[in-house]
């Protein structure tokens, strides 16, 4: 891969994406809202690889500064190879008791966003008949999980079908599902982990998430689900009763 751009690259999976992808060889386009953090991690990925890093400091839900993010996936001259949709916040599980303006908030980053962006990109990926997106989503969207998990089903809906229309012309779509991983996603809810009734051994490592993801997405794979337990979790979802799979749900963010 030539140039990634990576949506929510200041932290978490997203700052993950940038190193791994830097360490293969790519050049990257880091997008987040924090700037500071962008600036540090895009230094430190410099210093270990040589990698150009290009900054785009934008909030994704304002208009104007995700336009910039558009202009910048359907510039032409200077391509992107690989679209990482990261990009993403949680709330409480509790639809009724949330605020709605932060849940439309919640719901335009997690698909709105993503689905605008991956227009851009597939625009020029098409063209030049090359190109991937991953989508991370998670393994919420095989069992009912309030707006959170209704989120990533989309995304993970639209992969699947994505990917099947357009691999025949080079360019591939993977959803990237984990379960729970070692980031500070669960830090910025107050939710540390070892504080949210989840097991150990359900918690994974962003390395273990980002290199299984990148190796499917290689492979064409539409929908990606990194390590053996947590796909036989999403296949034995689809098999018990909704109220089952809620309750579990419940456990962690």
């Amino acid at each position: 891969m030539a140039t990634a751009l990576i949506t929510g690259a200041s932290s978490g999976l997203g700052a993950e994406y940038a190193r791994r992808l830097a360490a293969r060889g790519a050049d990257l386009v880091l997008v987040a809202r924090d700037v500071d953090a962008l600036t540090a991690i895009a230094a430190e990925i410099r210093d270990a690889t040589g990698a150009t890093v290009e900054i785009l400091g934008a909030d994704l839900l304002d208009p104007a500064d995700r336009e910039r993010v558009v202009a910048r996936l359907s510039d032409a001259r200077h391509p992107v190879d690989l679209l990482v949709n990261n990009a993403g916040f949680g709330l409480p599980l509790d639809f009724a008791s949330n605020d709605i303006d932060d849940e439309a908030r919640h719901l335009a980053l997690h698909v709105e966003v993503p689905m605008r962006l991956s227009h851009a990109a597939l625009g020029v990926m098409l063209a030049r008949g090359s190109g991937r997106i991953l989508n991370v989503a998670s393994v919420a969207a095989f069992m009912p999980r309030s707006t959170y998990g209704a989120c990533k089903l989309w995304l993970v809906s639209f992969s699947r079908w994505a990917n099947a229309v357009y691999a025949d012309r080079g360019v591939t779509v993977t959803a990237v599902c984990p379960g729970f991983t070692h980031t500070n996603f669960h830090e910025r809810l107050g939710l540390p982990p070892g504080e949210e009734g989840v097991a150990g051994w359900m918690w994974l490592d962003a390395a273990t998430v980002v290199e299984q993801s990148l190796r499917h997405a290689a492979r064409g794979r539409s929908v990606s689900i990194p390590t053996r337990r947590y796909r036989a979790l999403a296949r034995l979802a689809g098999r018990v009763p909704d109220r089952i799979t809620a309750r579990l749900g419940m456990k962690g963010r």
